[in-house]
């Protein structure tokens, strides 16, 4: 699925669009108990429930691909009779009116979902008219497919933090009136994807809020999917092993991990067209030896890296936007910038001290900006015409430089001007 197909069918979930058909949803306890369960024609809500359960739908297709969002494919034993691709199709095949099914439902989730406290399990079933699009994106008033789906959202369930409030029955402040809510959604799916606006049987689009420890275990046991790594879990396991190797408690591992953070960020193309989906920067075994290579990690360190990322990504090799943190990134910059005005500096006292011991004739004849030689006891700057008539002599015992001045002649003194 891609950032497209999600927005197609994200703006339909509101009140002139939507098309949801029918709402289940089962209440669970701490103690894993259904402690009750319900099914209603979706259009048939209430207005205020309507936009509640609405809003809950929008989150799962919410976040990040690749981070909050994952497609995920089914084995092939899960595409057998009684596989867990197979009991969806079931599921969907019913629109949710068999109740003995949606109980199988809650059961599995129930069983396959590591959570502790009260949650709540909410399934749509939706059926989407597809329509035609030109090459210009405009619609035909005709349908290329009807794509029907389900959509879950697991919610968790919280009382209410208590506090003083009015009570209107006895017309006095006292201890409020404490509830259950349901929350923003915690893990969801969507069954089948909807991948380049066509029905994906083999896939499902997995929603994680937490994308530092999502359910795995529900993608393995409840969806019957092997895991992928989010983002977030990619970023930081990357950043484990380059640390565990160059080390973090000095400065100079700090420096070498910023210039790995900058020379990864550089390599994601910066694309102008907001509306355009840049082509990922996959990072190879032997792009990241570049990397490592231009960051000035040593050839020791590296070798163990590659072999390390290798063992860890597999075949599922991450995006270089994937490795990269923000935080990280701009604090290479600010180094960066801070380092290059040292250099700066440093080139700028060097070429003072060079201009320093540079005799007087090294210098350009006539020129005012060059700096006095404060090696020198006497410095004389004349035009080229007075040059040679500057001579020696010898005066009350002590040699003299004496320069012939005419009349209307003028000199300066350390920059006072003087007469003769």
């Amino acid at each position: 699925m891609n950032k497209k197909d999600i927005l197609e069918l994200k703006r339909r979930f509101k009140k002139d669009a939507c098309t949801f058909t029918r709402l289940c949803g089962c209440y669970v306890d701490a103690d894993h108990n259904k402690v009750t369960t319900f099914g209603e024609t979706f259009l048939n809500l209430e207005d205020e429930e309507f936009y509640k359960y609405l809003e809950i739908a929008k989150k799962v297709m919410s976040g990040t691909i690749g981070n909050n969002i994952l497609e995920l494919e089914f084995p092939t034993a899960e595409e057998a009779p009684g596989g867990r691709q197979q009991f969806l199709m079931g599921l969907r095949e019913s629109a949710l009116k068999s109740d003995e099914l949606m109980d199988a439902f809650y059961d599995l989730v129930i069983d396959s979902y590591s959570y502790v406290g009260n949650y709540l399990i909410l399934v749509f079933h939706d059926a989407y008219d597809v329509m035609t699009k030109t090459s210009d994106n405009n619609k035909l008033d005709e349908s290329e497919e009807v794509y029907e789906y389900l959509l879950c959202a697991i919610c968790p369930v919280t009382l209410t933090k208590p506090g003083l409030g009015y009570r209107e029955d006895e017309n006095r402040i006292g201890p409020r009136v404490r509830d259950w809510v349901v929350g923003v959604p915690d893990t969801g799916f969507v069954f089948p994807a909807f991948t380049d606006r066509s029905t994906d049987i083999h896939s499902v689009m997995f929603y994680t809020r937490d994308t530092k420890t999502p359910h795995s275990e529900f993608v393995e046991s409840g969806l019957g999917c092997n895991c992928k790594l989010t983002a977030t879990e990619k970023k930081l396991t990357f950043q484990t092993i380059v640390k565990e190797v160059i080390g973090e408690d000095d400065e100079e591992s700090e420096s070498l991990f910023l210039n790995i953070q900058g020379n990864i960020h550089d390599m994601i193309p910066v694309v102008e067209d907001e509306t355009a989906e840049p082509e990922p920067v996959i990072l190879t075994t032997a792009a990241i030896a570049d990397v490592l290579t231009e960051s000035g990690v040593s050839e020791e360190q590296a070798v163990v890296i590659q072999k390390s990322y290798e063992d860890v990504f597999g075949e599922e090799l991450p995006e270089a936007e994937h490795l990269v943190d923000p935080k990280l990134v701009e604090a290479h910059g600010k180094r960066k910038e801070k380092l290059d005005l040292i250099h700066q500096v440093e080139n700028l006292k060097q070429q003072l001290e060079e201009t320093r011991t540079l005799p007087v004739s090294d210098t350009e004849e006539g020129d005012d900006d060059i700096p006095a030689v404060k090696t020198y006891d006497v410095i004389l700057r004349v035009k080229p015409e007075k040059v040679g008539q500057i001579h020696s002599q010898i005066i009350d015992g002590k040699k003299c430089l004496v320069i012939p001045m005419d009349e209307d002649e003028h000199a300066a003194v350390n920059g006072v001007n003087t007469t003769v």
